[in-house]
């Protein structure tokens, strides 16, 4: 297609295409109907002019012969515009009067019951002969009268009918279009006036455009592109927030680690440069854990809206990461327990952000539970996959559950320096999967139950 289409140009030819070729259509019809009405009534002057011939047939004594008087034939001949030409035959004569070269119907069949009219080039030009038989009762002859006219009047008659058929219905094309053109003009004009109002905006300018001059056929349009603007204005406030929180966050660790470092150099002994080293290593430990988080929380939002998910081993990514925390559950003896069977379970998703996604849940679970404590990770299969991950801790209060998954928000008197990220970055990665994300009472006395289910269509064309 065009990329320069204008949409009036393209209305236009819409709207007069079909007028023209209705003339097209119209014009041709008129010629035949005119062609047949002209030779109607001109066929019949043409037989009125045979039979005046047929009064001058004679019969005596039993022969045929023609009397046709001079002033008869200037008057039978006489035509402004064209020729006329006449032959009369007898089947035992042959030539009795007129011009040999008046042509004659051909055809092994012909019906003389009444006159025949046909087309015919006599002396180089198109004639119209009629043909008839002339029955006599005085003799079995067969009397042939033959008159040929050349047809100036015909095409005369027919050239005036169509011009005053089609001159009217040209002038009505070119006034329609010209009408068209200025009303396409004038209708057009308010999407003109929306295009200019757009292209004078800020490129920081991101509220809904006015529907003042739009018209309810491009108001779909507009909707849809006001809606496209709210999402990139929601985007973008979610992206300065980020920015805005993380930076808050980034600034406490480095405070820290400035200080830190400060009270080291302040120091002569290395015993007593111990406690600030270890300050500057706590600090740049949660720096790097921040860091981390902030990252992941940042590729789980893709800001062009696709993502590409490919089939994942549910099962072997949850065994391979439950493998990878043993050793820091064992820290605070721990015991992190996986139930599922051995088979397969593909599902449609990222494989390293659902790693992530567990090792944050995984992270909670050690971080904020008790020594001794028991974390259970368990796949279950039926009736849609679902990853639980469950622990015998404190739990979250059911106040505090609608705001845990809110970013940079931790629950008052947490334990820890933790940042408050782990289940935002799980609720993302989980709305990134369309999975639905469900916060629970523990199977344990105490603790929380986490259940990741992933719905029909994260497992459409998967394996299972």
């Amino acid at each position: 297609m065009n990329k320069n289409r204008s949409l009036k140009t393209e209305m236009l030819f819409r709207l007069v295409i079909p007028l023209i070729f209705f003339v097209i259509f119209d014009a041709t019809l008129s010629y035949f109907v005119t062609l047949h009405y002209v030779d109607d009534a001109y066929d019949r002057w043409l037989l009125d002019s045979a039979k005046s011939l047929t009064q001058e047939i004679k019969v005596r004594e039993g022969k045929v012969f023609v009397e046709l008087p001079t002033a008869a034939l200037e008057i039978f001949k006489w035509d402004e515009q064209d020729k006329t030409n006449f032959k009369i035959t007898s089947s035992e004569q042959k030539m009795l009067a007129g011009d040999n070269l008046v042509p004659e119907p051909q055809g092994p069949k012909i019906d003389w019951s009444h006159p025949v009219y046909f087309n015919d080039k006599m002396n180089g030009e198109s004639v119209r002969v009629v043909s008839m038989l002339i029955p006599l009762d005085k003799t079995p002859e067969k009397i042939f009268v033959h008159v040929a006219e050349t047809m100036n009047k015909r095409l005369a008659m027919m050239t005036d009918i169509l011009l005053a058929d089609l001159i009217p219905q040209i002038i009505l094309i070119l006034v329609t279009g010209i009408y068209l053109l200025t009303g396409l003009k004038k209708g057009l004009k308010p999407l003109q006036l929306l295009a200019d109002q757009i292209r004078q905006r800020s490129s920081r300018d991101l509220s809904p455009i006015p529907e003042t001059y739009v018209f309810l056929e491009v108001r779909t349009l507009t909707d849809t592109i006001n809606d496209l603007l709210e999402a990139h204005t929601l985007a973008i406030a979610t992206q300065q927030r980020f920015i805005t929180n993380a930076a808050h966050q980034l600034r406490t660790p480095l405070a820290g680690l400035k200080l830190q470092a400060e009270r080291a150099l302040r120091e002569q002994d290395l015993s007593a440069m111990q406690p600030a080293l270890q300050q500057i290593q706590n600090c740049a430990d949660r720096m790097s854990h921040l860091t981390t988080q902030l990252l992941v929380l940042a590729k789980s939002e893709p800001v062009s809206g696709g993502y590409e998910l490919l089939p994942v081993d549910l099962c072997e990514l949850a065994k391979k990461t439950c493998i990878d925390w043993v050793p820091k559950a064992l820290q605070r003896n721990m015991e992190l327990s996986f139930e599922s069977s051995e088979e397969s379970l593909y599902v449609q998703g990222d494989e390293i952000l659902l790693r992530e996604l567990l090792a944050n849940l995984l992270d909670n679970a050690i971080f904020y539970g008790y020594d001794n404590g028991n974390i259970l990770v368990k796949l279950h299969r039926y009736p849609t996959p679902c990853l639980t991950v469950e622990d015998d801790g404190p739990g979250i209060p059911d106040i505090e559950i609608n705001r845990v998954f809110e970013r940079f928000y931790r629950i008052p008197g947490s334990l820890g320096n933790g940042c408050g990220l782990g289940l935002a970055i799980v609720k993302e990665i989980a709305d990134l999967h369309k999975a639905r994300f469900e916060l629970n009472k523990s199977g344990f006395k105490s603790g929380t139950r986490i259940d990741l289910i992933f719905e029909e269509e994260c497992r459409q064309g998967v394996k299972s």
